[in-house]
């Protein structure tokens, strides 16, 4: 049979990895910065970009999408084309592919330290650049499936399996998690509110960690492992009860982000039941990737690339293990809201996505250059500045989470509790944060190291920037390997279309009966919508991050009832677009704050927080007493919030402005009142009073007597 030729684009896989390794070190700095900020506040700086609660979704975006998102752009395009045995669909595409996924980074880059924020964890871009994100995905879609259907091999590897279920799964999640109503070009509101958002959003990003961060490089492992192992999967059937059942399951799971909240118990419960089944296929893949290595483990010992790899995925193992056992109500009660979650976030982030990029750019860069790797010794150096980094970084982690949890729920012999100021339980574990910026720290040189070994040997080098290869044609007419898998495996669009349906039969029996059985969220007649003041103080509270170190939750344990006051009920959100809830607490829960200090207290606390907190790690707001709210933006929030249907009465915008104004100068003349100060009306500090004065005071619970 005749041989084709044709060659490989390695310009586009180089520019992608490029890319991830400048944005990776640039993601890795601002976690650096904001992990020093918990026990050094004054690395705030006292200006509005550098803050805590600014930077930390640029250090989650930067790290989740600039870093591992090229990343696996560059791997998939790689191995893709050689398991396919063709060139990428269209060269175009793969350029729009990635100039456009570097200008949603830089946009982001921007926006996110400016507050322009939805406040949504790993969605918290606006609805502009979400729109960018939906049609760069189509770009990569349009390449990934076009490269597939011109393919020179009839049935799928099974990293491809993979690939296409990235593709099609992370287009749902984005598309659903990202509908919102647009105020103006930097301000939207969620569509969904309250306890319907909190479902949506959990959904999403329990699965974008799943879809983004695992299932692509569950792919790329099966091609770049057996590569560098020189060895074949260990197991082609285990690779398939692996896939199918891991992506049918997966989307299931994201209630257990939300145990013990206002979701509905029987949300709860098969949050909880899926994550626990999660376990099988988690470690029947990491079981098919550590096995490939069976009688090549002599070379792990020598072999920087595979000793990457081997930690990659035993770090993987120990994540999804980790995972479902904090999906149990008994350990989510010790651990939901501390910083074991920190722990277990990053050892999935640092170990498997980590490692497992790096070990692919040491066996990839200098296959792309046609040389060897600069220097062994660098590469194992890295390696093990990167392991002691993570270890030194999760184990105080773990040790502060389990601290928190005891400290926040002891109780005397009178039955009070021991540490009733929350700001104890923070102090305590100051001390751990240290330790872990230094883990942080060891990391982030390891990594630097690594891109230093990179860069000389690409310079020992010369790159192939189209590298020549041939193939048979593809033969339609081969016959199928037995077996249906087989068979499937030759129909590309019939397969995206079976992992389509099985990612959205989760989605469907969670998503109607919360959004179309009322009693399951139901309301409180006396919720009523935010007055036009509260509601600039919120969307204040949402810019500046406050819900990265607060949550508004309380929960219905007895240290959270005494500490905080009545648990939180379902029919409090129902005007909460977005909603609040957070997912750590830095700071204690806001969602009874208000009315429980004179109007004086958030001023002085906004303003220094140590006259209120002796102590505290929170930064300064001096920009809150010196900006004024725009109040031309009034009516158009009002307008956009009635469109999701928060039932604002028709005309309540012309009189918005005047109620505003009455709201803010009876806070006005209680800060005269109290503490002798003169604040303009206009004030963002006075609007973030009159949000916080009002949380958690639309329901008022009898004593029990």
């Amino acid at each position: 049979m005749q041989l084709e030729q044709f060659s490989y684009d390695n310009k586009v896989v180089r520019a992608f990895m490029v890319a991830s390794m400048i944005f990776g070190v640039v993601g890795m700095l601002a976690g650096l910065t904001i992990a020093i900020q918990l026990f050094y506040p004054e690395l705030n700086m006292g200006i509005p970009y550098t803050t805590f609660g600014r930077l930390r979704p640029l250090h989650t975006n930067a790290v989740i999408f600039a870093f591992v998102g090229n990343a696996m752009f560059g791997g998939v395009y790689y191995s893709l084309q050689r398991l396919l045995k063709t060139r990428m669909f269209n060269d175009t595409l793969s350029w729009i592919n990635f100039w456009g996924w570097q200008l949603i980074i830089i946009a982001a880059a921007i926006t996110l330290p400016l507050g322009i924020t939805t406040s949504k964890e790993y969605a918290e871009l606006e609805w502009p650049i979400d729109i960018a994100i939906t049609l760069i995905w189509v770009v990569f879609g349009v390449n990934l499936i076009g490269t597939i259907l011109k393919r020179r091999v009839k049935h799928l590897y099974v990293a491809i399996w993979f690939y296409l279920a990235t593709f099609v799964t992370v287009a749902v999640l984005h598309i659903v998690n990202s509908l919102a109503m647009p105020v103006n070009l930097f301000k939207s509101y969620s569509l969904y509110a309250g306890v319907q958002d909190a479902l949506v959003q959990w959904w999403y990003g329990h699965n974008a960690v799943a879809f983004f961060l695992t299932t692509p490089f569950l792919g790329l492992m099966y091609y770049y492992l057996p590569k560098a192992a020189n060895r074949p999967v260990y197991s082609y059937k285990l690779s398939i009860i692996h896939f199918w059942s891991l992506i049918f399951i997966y989307i299931w799971a994201g209630p257990h982000h939300l145990l013990y909240n206002a979701l509905p118990d029987w949300a709860q419960s098969l949050g909880v039941a899926f994550s626990i089944m999660l376990i099988a296929p988690s470690w029947g893949g990491m079981l098919n990737g550590l096995l490939t290595l069976r009688g090549a483990w002599d070379r792990v010992r020598e072999d920087p690339v595979l000793k990457f790899m081997v930690v990659a995925v035993t770090a993987y193992g120990m994540a999804t293990f980790e995972g479902p056992m904090l999906s149990l109500k008994s350990v989510n009660a010790i651990a939901h809201f501390t910083d074991w979650i920190v722990a277990h976030v990053h050892v999935g982030a640092l170990g498997w996505n980590g490692f497992m990029i790096f070990g692919i750019a040491y066996w990839m860069i200098p296959r792309m250059y046609n040389t060897n790797l600069y220097s062994v010794k660098m590469a194992n150096t890295h390696f093990w500045l990167g392991t002691l980094g993570i270890i030194i970084y999760a184990l105080p982690m773990y040790v502060a989470g389990v601290v928190q949890s005891l400290m926040w729920k002891e109780f005397n012999d009178s039955g009070q509790l021991v540490y009733g100021n929350f700001l104890e339980t923070t102090l305590q574990i100051i001390p751990m944060y240290i330790l872990r910026s230094i883990g942080g720290g060891l990391y982030l040189i390891g990594v630097l190291t690594g891109i230093y070994n990179l860069i000389q040997t690409a310079k020992s080098g010369e790159f192939v920037a189209n590298e020549s290869a041939e193939a048979p044609p593809l033969n339609p007419a081969e016959p199928s390997r037995a077996g249906w898998h087989s068979v499937l495996e030759s129909k590309p669009i019939l397969f995206a279309t079976l992992a389509l349906v099985s990612i959205l039969v989760g989605t469907v029996i969670e998503f109607v009966p919360t959004f179309l059985i009322k009693s399951n969220v139901p309301t409180i007649a006396s919720v009523q919508p935010y007055t036009p003041l509260e509601l600039h103080g919120r969307d204040i509270y949402i810019r500046e991050g406050c819900n990265n170190c607060h949550s508004q939750m309380v929960r219905p344990f007895r240290s959270e009832t005494q500490r905080y006051g009545e648990y939180s009920k379902a029919g409090e959100f129902v005007y909460d677009h977005p909603f609040l809830w957070g997912s750590r607490r830095t700071g204690p829960d806001l969602h009874r704050i208000g009315g429980k200090y004179l109007d004086s207290w958030p001023y002085n606390h906004m303003l220094d927080p140590n006259t209120t907190s002796d102590g505290s790690i929170m930064p300064t707001y001096p920009w809150l007493f010196e900006n004024a709210i725009d109040k031309s933006q009034t009516a158009p929030k009002i307008s956009a919030l009635r469109t999701v249907g928060v039932p604002y009465e028709d005309g309540f915008e012309d009189k918005a402005n005047d109620l505003l104004d009455q709201q803010a100068n009876r806070i006005v003349k209680n800060l005269k009142d109290q503490i002798n100060v003169d604040v303009p009306g206009e004030s963002e500090v006075v609007a973030l009073i009159a949000y916080l004065q009002r949380l958690g005071t639309d329901i008022k619970v009898s004593p029990i007597k």
